[in-house]
């Protein structure tokens, strides 16, 4: 007996000294040993039926129909040629102003509950006193103002756009060119099934505008290569999510903005996809973002070549583009050497060039914090951009044709020229000094400004504007900004 229980300290404590040291710096209480056995054998080989068990023959009662049905033959890709015959964004009879002017809170915004106890007698029990939309009414699944119908008539197009591109990447590129970029029939698989989702968006959105929701159009694509392809979905994905978070809390109806939280929430699961396969940490920050509407209209309007006769045109603006001379070019093993315009257009979403010497680029590269190939995380030895990096950039004078049929045009109501750089990610809107270089050409730096202690303010693919004045705003005024705002652009951060 003591012979056994000697041979059992001997084994524990060689299990304590085995144990790896705690990964978190600081966490004490967590040097319990927590090796188990692994089973040990040859793996199966071969593999039997399903197992079965008791089941009975069921199918669905009804299925709703989609406004898209899945792809069976060839679609039109390409920039638009023809001449417009309308241009503009949408009007109204008349204009009551030029800017929303700064008010104080809401009088009504009082509520402080310092002991955390109920205030106010319960409705039924279990059910605080408040809320929106709790008091029984049945609940009616439509828009309920313009500002809603153009929130979602927008995030229509966008959904449009998604069913599109993904299922495009998949017919233009060959299996071999998937595998050459990493990518196994398991990961065309996922982004097959990206684009039933988004069918699904479509007509969910569609149902919630009734007769005048936009039609499906077609599309001019900036990308070449595989990985230019999954890079334009990840950043495209990026401004649709952050477009819908902008607006979301501000519709009218709660009913649609239900609605539309659980649709947008599959779609932030697809731009952290999309970033695993490029090879990018798929949630660099803490924080998504939200942006007002005109920039998600900004940022998805170049890609749209034409649509139907009769489209639901936007009333959104069209902010002219900003560009990035010296991105970083997430397909460098150091993306700080980037040369200047390492991207392959000139429009302010399109994907880096992947088509760099492979001599510096990280795409085949084996080796830990340099290679950048398909992966669930990656961490980089040398990150894409970093507080302090001089930022090059030049924009576009307004007055750009954009859009379906080159039918919109770009502009500002900025007052003067610009004199800052806005950086909007996750919480915070943090402005650095634009110094003009020459005739719309400038640069800045990257500020190092944090969310909370411990998180940089600027990560992952983020929304940059130009702006004349600096104003103060916070994520759910930010639409404030608009008549400030010079030139728009999208900064691969990390």
């Amino acid at each position: 007996m003591a012979h056994r229980k000697a041979f059992i300290s001997t084994l524990l404590a060689r299990l304590i000294l085995a144990a790896p040291k705690p990964q978190v710096p600081g966490y004490t209480d967590a040097d319990f040993p927590l090796t188990v056995e692994q089973s040990e054998g040859p793996l199966a080989t071969s593999f039997f039926p399903d197992s079965q068990i008791p089941a009975i023959q069921t199918s669905a009662t009804t299925e709703p129909p989609r406004k898209s049905p899945d792809p069976t033959g060839p679609t039109s890709h390409g920039p638009f040629s023809g001449t417009p015959t309308t241009t503009g964004a949408l009007q109204a009879p008349s204009t009551l102003g030029t800017v929303i002017p700064p008010l104080p809170p809401n009088p009504t915004a009082t509520y402080y509950n310092a002991a955390g106890n109920l205030t106010e007698p319960v409705p039924i029990p279990y059910q605080p006193a408040g809320g929106l939309g709790t008091n029984g009414t049945l609940p009616r699944y439509m828009v309920e103002s313009d500002f809603d119908f153009e929130s979602i008539a927008l995030g229509l197009y966008q959904e449009w756009i998604e069913l599109d591109l993904f299922n495009n990447g998949l017919a233009v590129f060959s299996d071999q060119d998937f595998l050459d970029a990493g990518l196994t029939a398991e990961d065309r698989a996922l982004i097959a099934f990206m684009a039933i989702q988004e069918s699904g968006h479509a007509t969910l959105l569609a149902n919630m505008l009734g007769q005048a929701a936009p039609k499906q159009c077609t599309y001019n694509y900036p990308f070449r290569t595989v990985r230019e392809y999954i890079d334009f979905n990840q950043k495209l994905t990026r401004w649709g999510e952050s477009g819908v978070f902008g607006f979301m809390n501000h519709l009218d109806s709660r009913e649609v903005g239900q609605m539309l939280l659980q649709s947008i929430s599959t779609e932030s699961r697809q731009q952290m996809s999309f970033r695993q396969m490029l090879g990018l940490q798929p949630m660099p920050v803490w924080f998504e973002t939200g942006i007002p509407q005109s920039w998600a209209w900004t940022y998805l309007a170049p890609y749209i070549s034409s649509c139907p006769e009769n489209q639901t045109r936007l009333a959104w603006q069209n902010f002219p583009a900003l560009f990035f001379i010296n991105q970083p070019n997430p397909n460098r093993f150091s993306p700080n050497d980037t040369q200047p315009w390492e991207v392959v257009g000139r429009r302010a979403g399109d994907p880096s060039n992947s088509t760099i010497p492979p001599d510096e680029s990280c795409v085949n590269l084996n080796v830990t914090g340099y290679g950048c190939g398909p992966a669930i995380s990656r961490n980089r030895s040398e990150p894409l951009s970093f507080p302090g990096r001089l930022v090059n950039m030049t924009w576009e004078a307004p007055g750009q044709p954009v859009g379906p049929n080159n039918s919109y045009v770009t502009a500002t109501e900025a007052h003067g020229p610009p004199q800052w750089v806005a950086w909007v990610s996750q919480l915070n809107l943090t402005y650095t000094p634009l110094e003009v270089t020459g005739e719309r050409e400038g640069y800045t730096y990257q500020p190092a400004g944090v969310v909370f202690e411990g998180d940089p303010a600027v990560n992952g693919t983020m929304f940059v504007a130009l702006t004349d004045q600096n104003p103060f705003l916070t994520p759910f005024n930010l639409s404030m900004i608009n008549p400030h705002v010079v030139a728009l652009g999208l900064y691969q951060a990390g």
